[in-house]
C-alpha cells in the first residue's frame, strides 16, 4: 500500500541544497519528487545570484526530461502528470535584494518563489537564529509587504525569534519555517519552541520539518523513524493541515560547502560546527524518498495524513501565497 501511495502522491520538498548535477535529477524522479524548493541564493549579492538563477536554468534546460520550472502551482501539477520533478526557486537569504525594493519584483518575475528573509545572521531585513535579534526593521517590513503583494512566499526557518514572530504578525499572507525541527526534542539554536510553532500556525503559517540530523534528537544515529517522530511532534502542535517536509538535503555537497554555510556572509566569524553529517538511515538521499511514506504509515499516520504531509499541504500553501 505504501508503494502505491507514494506513486499517486504529490510529493514537495520545502527546501534542498543539494549540489546540482544529472545524478541528484535521475535520484528526484527515482524518488517520485513532484517538486521542490531548490535553493539558488545564500550569501549572494544580486549579481551572484542572478548568474546562479541563470546556471539553473541552465541546468533546467539541458536536462528537461526530468526537471521543470515551476512558475505556479499548476507547473507542479503538470510535473506530476509528466513524471518530472518541478524546481521551485528559492533563496535562504533576502541579501539579493539588496537596498533595492524593486529587486523583489525583478526576482519574482525571474521565478523566485520562495525566500527566506535571513540566513543565521543580521542583514537589512532583520536577525538571524545565531545573534541577539532586534527583529524585522523597516526595510524589512517593505519588503515582507512587497513579498506579500508579488507572490513570494516568506520563510523564516534560519530567522531569529523577535524577528520570526514580527515577520509572521505582520504578513498578509501565510509564512513559514520551510525546514526546522522542534526544540521539544534538541535544543538548538535552529530549533523551534513549542510557543513558536504553536504561533506560526495560529496565524494561518505552516511548517516544514526537516531531518538536517545536527538538530535532529539522535544526531548521526538518526533514522527515517527519528525523522518521523520530529514530523509527529509538530504535527501534534499544529494539526495535520499545517506541516509538510522540508529535507535540507545536502546530497553530494563536499566539506568547503559547509565551510562557507557556517561562516558568517560565507567567509567571516564562524557561526557553529555541524560535527559530521549524514543523512538519517533509511533517506540518505533523494530517491529514497518513498520510505518516508512508508514510515510515516508505520509510525501511525493514516494514508489521507501522510498524502498531505508529503505534499498536498505544500501545494495549498504556494497557491495561497502564489495566487495561482
Amino acid at each position: 500500500m505504501a508503494a502505491q501511495l507514494h506513486r499517486d502522491a504529490v510529493v514537495i520538498d520545502g527546501l534542498i541544497v543539494a549540489k546540482w548535477d544529472r545524478d541528484l535529477f535521475e535520484g528526484m524522479r527515482r524518488g517520485g519528487l513532484t517538486a521542490a524548493n531548490c535553493t539558488v541564493s545564500i550569501w549572494e549579492g544580486l549579481g551572484d545570484t542572478v548568474d546562479q538563477i541563470a546556471q539553473m536554468n541552465a541546468l533546467i534546460e539541458a536536462n528537461a526530461d526530468c526537471l521543470l520550472k515551476v512558475h505556479t502551482t499548476a507547473d507542479i501539477e503538470r510535473a506530476k502528470r509528466e513524471g518530472r520533478t518541478g524546481v521551485i526557486l528559492g533563496f535562504q537569504n533576502a541579501t539579493a535584494f539588496e537596498d533595492r525594493l524593486g529587486y523583489v519584483q525583478i526576482f519574482k518575475d525571474l521565478g523566485v518563489g520562495v525566500v527566506q528573509l535571513c540566513y543565521n545572521t543580521q542583514n537589512l531585513v532583520g536577525t538571524g537564529c545565531y545573534e541577539r535579534d532586534g527583529g524585522l526593521s523597516g526595510f524589512g517590513r517593505e519588503i515582507l509587504a512587497e513579498m506579500n503583494r508579488v507572490g513570494i512566499l516568506c520563510d523564516l526557518s534560519h530567522v531569529g525569534p523577535n524577528t520570526a514572530r514580527e515577520a509572521i504578525a505582520e504578513s498578509r499572507k501565510p509564512v513559514c519555517y520551510s525546514h526546522c525541527l522542534p526544540s521539544g526534542l534538541k535544543d538548538h539554536p535552529r530549533n523551534k519552541s513549542d510557543a513558536e510553532l504553536k504561533f506560526i500556525a495560529d496565524h494561518g503559517g505552516f511548517v516544514g520539518v526537516t531531518m538536517f540530523t545536527p538538530f535532529l534528537k539522535n544526531g548521526v544515529n538518526s533514522t527515517v523513524d527519528d525523522y518521523v517522530e520530529a514530523i509527529r511532534y509538530v504535527f501534534d502542535l499544529v494539526g495535520e493541515e499545517n506541516v509538510g517536509i522540508g529535507t535540507d538535503f545536502t546530497q553530494g555537497h563536499d566539506a568547503a560547502f559547509f565551510a562557507r554555510l557556517v561562516h558568517d556572509k560565507g567567509y567571516a566569524r564562524r557561526l557553529t560546527n555541524f560535527g559530521e553529517i549524514v543523512n538519517p538511515l533509511g533517506i540518505r538521499t533523494v530517491a529514497e524518498y518513498p520510505n518516508l511514506t512508508a514510515a510515516l504509515l508505520k509510525g501511525g499516520f493514516t494514508p489521507t495524513q501522510a498524502r498531505r504531509i508529503m505534499g498536498e499541504n505544500w501545494l495549498r500553501v504556494l497557491k495561497d501565497v502564489w495566487g495561482e
